[in-house]
């Protein structure tokens, strides 16, 4: 098994990739242990990286963005055009079925979205 620590993006990058190839690995396998084991060291590296645990829900939504390749677009089909480009802006503040909408979806936690944040005047 040539595995690596991850130590930038790049490095991510690739470990996700290869996450996705080993996806469906048969059980018991060398290619289940290597996907474990890659999904270990992926998970460590964004806790790092991203560390969701002390950001604010609109910080929260861009690092899930930023993390899964997802765009404005994406968060506007899941609570429509106008409310993402406000939430983004810091003009609106989240209500709880887009709270659920977004947890649902990109698995951030609802305890993270809905913490009090500063929203811009």
């Amino acid at each position: 098994m040539d595995i690596r620590p991850i130590r930038n993006d790049d490095d991510h990058r690739a470990a996700v990739d290869e996450i996705r190839v080993l996806w469906n690995a048969e059980a018991g396998s060398a290619d289940e242990d290597r996907l474990d084991v890659l999904a270990t060291l992926v998970d460590e590296y964004e806790r790092k990286r991203w560390p969701v645990d002390k950001l604010d829900p609109v910080e929260a939504i861009e690092a899930a963005m930023e993390a899964d390749g997802r765009t404005r677009a994406d968060l506007a089909s899941l609570i429509g055009q106008s409310r993402a480009t406000e939430v983004l802006a810091r003009k609106r503040g989240l209500t709880l079925h887009m709270i659920r909408k977004i947890e649902r979806a990109w698995h951030v936690p609802a305890s993270i979205l809905v913490r009090e944040y500063q929203l811009s005047r």
